[in-house]
């Protein structure tokens, strides 16, 4: 492969962050081939044109299905709101593209579901954006909790809050309507989900309760209804047999990107908060009690690929920054490299999840995810 041409549809915030990792990516990893920006769609022609100049593509298209047959392009990244993610990745992998597919994967379960049918009748890749997988710092808490560091992992906790719904009177959007999803489980619960899965592997069982704490917005309609729930509360248990929760707030004022995770093991303990992300704080029973407590360690370029980016350690990585790592990971499977992603594959457990998730909630009761 000399060379691949990308496909973007979508060129909001997301839709930047996959341009910025495509245009980055060779230069940081300097391994993979020759990057072709080759076509951009988006609602209209109009603003298809202006964010393909933005960004670096040659053709634009306000038809996202143009891009998808494009023969100059091979793999397509999509960006756009849930409620479209089933149709534009069945077409491009029916078109023989590869996928690279912003989380979640839909908003219920049967259109994960079919999404995965669709990657599998393909053959060709299909990943989904779980960025935050990607850190060195959570790569390195992998690789300790795999070497038993702290001992048989008992208890996780996560939590996931920021504060962009937090205002009462902050307008009705997109991201309210049912048709998009749950709400904060699958727009936020997955980003846990997706980190339990890449440290422990799934999960056995799940009990959810969900809160509205707004239940109408103002729309230029007038007063709307708000269809989902903005916070989650889950208690959960881990195939390993460990307990834990996870709990989720898009209304939490003054968090910004806050994913803190504290895992307690039998030997010690790691946290990790995602608002400070090249750093994590480790305690081991093995220090002697003059020096035991919570060590931080900073992201350095033992940590890799944080060399890839910075040869002095502390001197932070950021999100895009992550999202190109992911996207040197989505070029090594279309290389048939081993890689570190959550493709349809695993994503399905993630959705699976969701949906258990929100049956507990409806149904009041323990779930099994079998």
């Amino acid at each position: 492969m000399k060379s691949i041409g990308v496909g973007l549809i979508g060129s909001g915030f997301m839709g930047k962050a996959h341009a910025l990792a495509w245009n980055a990516v060779r230069p940081v990893f300097g391994d993979v081939p020759a990057i072709r920006l080759a076509h951009l769609g988006d609602a209209n022609d109009a603003l298809a044109r202006a964010k393909a100049d933005e960004f670096g593509f040659a053709k634009a298209s306000g038809d996202w299905r143009q891009v998808v047959a494009d023969p100059e392009v091979d793999v397509v990244s999509i960006t756009t709101p849930n409620k479209f993610h089933l149709e534009m990745a069945a077409a491009a992998l029916a078109a023989g593209k590869d996928v690279w597919c912003e989380k979640p994967m839909a908003p219920n379960l049967a259109d994960a579901e079919k999404m995965l049918a669709a990657a599998r009748q393909s053959g060709k890749v299909a990943v989904l954006g779980y960025n935050y997988v990607q850190n060195p710092v959570i790569r390195h808490i992998s690789k300790l909790i795999g070497e038993g560091a702290i001992g048989a992992v008992n208890h996780v906790r996560i939590e996931m809050d920021e504060d962009f719904m937090a205002d009462p009177e902050a307008p009705f959007q997109q991201r309210h309507e049912k048709a998009n999803g749950w709400g904060a489980i699958d727009d936020f619960a997955v980003h846990p989900l997706s980190l339990i899965l890449t440290l422990f592997g799934p999960l056995e069982r799940v009990m959810c309760d969900m809160a509205k704490p707004y239940s109408t917005r103002k729309s230029p309609e007038g007063e709307r209804e708000v269809e989902v729930f903005d916070i989650a509360t889950i208690l959960m248990r881990l195939k390993n047999g460990a307990s834990g929760f996870i709990a989720v707030s898009r209304t939490a004022w003054g968090r910004k990107g806050r994913i803190a995770i504290q895992i307690f093991g039998a030997k010690g303990s790691i946290l990790f908060d995602q608002e400070r992300l090249n750093e994590f704080q480790l305690y081991l029973t093995s220090d002697g009690p003059t020096e035991a407590g919570f060590r931080t360690v900073l992201s350095a370029p033992h940590h890799k690929p944080y060399d890839r980016f910075i040869p002095a350690p502390g001197h932070s990585l950021g999100f895009n920054d992550l999202k190109t790592i992911e996207c040197r990971q989505l070029i090594g499977r279309m290389l048939g490299e081993e890689a570190l992603s959550i493709d349809f594959e695993k994503g399905i457990l993630i959705e699976r999840a969701v949906d258990a998730m929100a049956r507990s909630f409806q149904e009041g009761r323990w779930v099994d995810l079998g």
